[in-house]
């Protein structure tokens, strides 16, 4: 089945896969695509709408991005946002300039609440809108009316309903936007005439569907790592191949206090091939003495592939590797034009050789919440599919700078003891991700009236429904005096533990 879809493009803002979110969650199919894609390609996509994001850059400058006027003779609806709204008045005819006062969070905006974007959504006449710009929309194009203002921008909305045009200066996208999600939502059904078609059930039919034409016959080792993504990967494999399937477990050595073996038993009696295999030294010996993060993900990307090569080898000829890659492990990557964050060992991490026909990501536009709903949808045990997100490198990239033994030790005592207080407080489900780091910063300490010169252990806890973004968890105080306490006397060669207050966007969940 075809899915209705609406397209965003990109310009290099830093809520661009966010857009893409909000829409989805108005049940509508979206893809991120680059400014500089072809406009025979995206006709040829047949969306029913287009969403121009944000950008650092100023239109005016010649260097920035820019689009052909011709798009907007396609007569699709597009929506412009923030960069995006000024490049369509730029492109149309309209002026932009230098903001004479800056606008930067939160803003009184006063709205038409006549305006298709606006009606319907209980969207008072003067609500709060984020904004963030240097910039403004100083003469709005020809044909087009100002629907919202604020104090120092007076075009903070304006449109073409005629053609379909519709321009926000603000962020509809972030939740300090009052009524944003309703906005996006106008825009996509009222609008586009999208009827939100978009579900983890049709998902699911169109993968396992679009999954057996293509493996055929043919053999299919997937990457098993027991966290969600791989495990939802899996159950969709099962359903879509069967017996083909073969399930390889590598357990690198730095997986989290006894989770090898968690893992094992959760997929034990799946019904699905499953193979152990415990490599321990061989990834070791590929990290000792490598402390920079970057390298450490490659050198583990690496290794990943070579072992499931030799385990393809034992079974016989294998055509396909799945991974449980997902769209945010292909953003932060580096996805068109897009900085990259981090490389992922299943995407950035990969040699440039791999031995298989295909490699096959199923799950490669999902969100995390989306993979979740999927994981439900196919039946996963809510076990696996609850399960804390887990990096593919494990605990090599929680361990700043070099990895030993005895650090991999310290570190897998210090997580499993802040886990265990987590789920005693029954925090667990609350809290999106929670872990500990063991930093490479050694302090000066006091234990029995001597003095110690011992590691920092970090705690990190973020909520987040997407992964994109993400706020410090807001543990209460005595559940972390509790965790701090038991892990400096539990947990050899520690003597202070620190809590990261830091969101995402500027850090990231991860420390490596």
């Amino acid at each position: 089945m075809a899915h209705q879809l609406v397209i965003v493009l990109d310009f290099g803002g830093q809520y661009n896969q966010l857009i893409a979110r909000r829409v989805r969650e108005c049940g509508v199919y979206c893809e991120v695509k680059s400014y500089k894609t072809p406009i025979a390609e995206l006709k040829a996509l047949n969306p029913k709408g287009i969403i121009f994001t944000g950008g650092p850059n100023s239109v005016y400058d010649e260097k920035s991005p820019h689009i052909t006027k011709d798009i907007f003779d396609l007569h699709i609806p597009i929506l412009g946002i923030c960069y995006g709204a000024q490049l369509m008045a730029y492109t149309l005819g309209g002026e932009v300039s230098a903001c004479q006062t800056s606008e930067y969070g939160k803003t009184d905006t006063h709205y038409d609440t006549s305006s298709v974007l606006f009606g319907g959504i209980h969207l008072p006449e003067t609500a709060s809108s984020w904004m963030s710009h240097t910039d403004y929309v100083s003469k709005i194009p020809d044909g087009f009316r100002i629907t919202a203002h604020t104090e120092d921008c007076p075009a903070a909305a304006f449109e073409n309903a005629e053609r379909k045009l519709y321009a926000v200066q603000f962020h509809p996208e972030v939740n300090h936007t009052f009524a944003g999600q309703g906005m996006i939502d106008s825009f996509v059904k009222n609008v586009c005439g999208c009827v939100g078609d978009w579900t983890m059930a049709g998902y699911a039919k169109t993968a396992i569907s679009e999954i057996r034409e293509k493996v055929g016959n043919g053999k299919v080792l997937l990457a098993l790592s027991g966290g969600v993504d791989s495990s939802v990967a899996a159950a969709l494999l099962a359903k879509a191949v069967g017996s083909q399937l073969t399930c390889i477990f590598v357990d690198h050595g730095f997986m989290r206090k006894n989770e090898g073996d968690e893992v094992e038993a959760a997929f034990k009696d799946s019904g699905m091939n499953f193979i152990r295999v415990n490599a321990k030294e061989q990834f070791m010996s590929k990290l000792r003495g490598v402390s920079d993060p970057e390298t450490k993900r490659k050198a583990i990307g690496e290794e990943f592939i070579r072992v499931f090569e030799q385990e393809a080898k034992k079974i016989g000829k294998v055509d396909y590797l799945v991974q449980g890659t997902i769209y945010p492990d292909v953003i932060e990557s580096g996805l068109g034009d897009a900085a990259v964050i981090k490389s992922h060992h299943n995407v950035g991490g990969l040699p440039d050789y791999v031995d298989f026909k295909e490699i096959i990501e199923p799950l490669r536009m999902l969100f995390k919440d989306e993979v979740r709903k999927l994981g439900t949808e196919l039946g996963l045990s809510p076990v696996l599919v609850w399960r804390q997100p887990f990096p593919g490198p494990g605990l090599a990239i929680r361990i700043i700078g070099d990895i030993t033994d005895e650090k991999l030790e310290i570190l897998q005592d210090a997580d499993f003891i802040f886990r265990e207080e987590i789920a005693k407080a029954r925090l667990d489900r609350d809290i999106n991700q929670y872990f500990a780091v063991l930093t490479n910063m050694r302090s000066v300490g006091v234990m029995g009236d001597a003095r110690t010169y011992d590691y920092t252990i970090a705690l990190r806890a973020v909520t987040t429904s997407d992964f994109m973004t993400a706020d410090f968890a807001k543990i209460p105080y005595d559940v972390l005096a509790v965790a701090a306490n038991r892990i400096v006397n539990e947990v050899k060669s520690v003597n202070r533990i620190v809590y990261d207050v830091t969101t995402k966007p500027p850090a990231t969940i991860e420390w490596e």
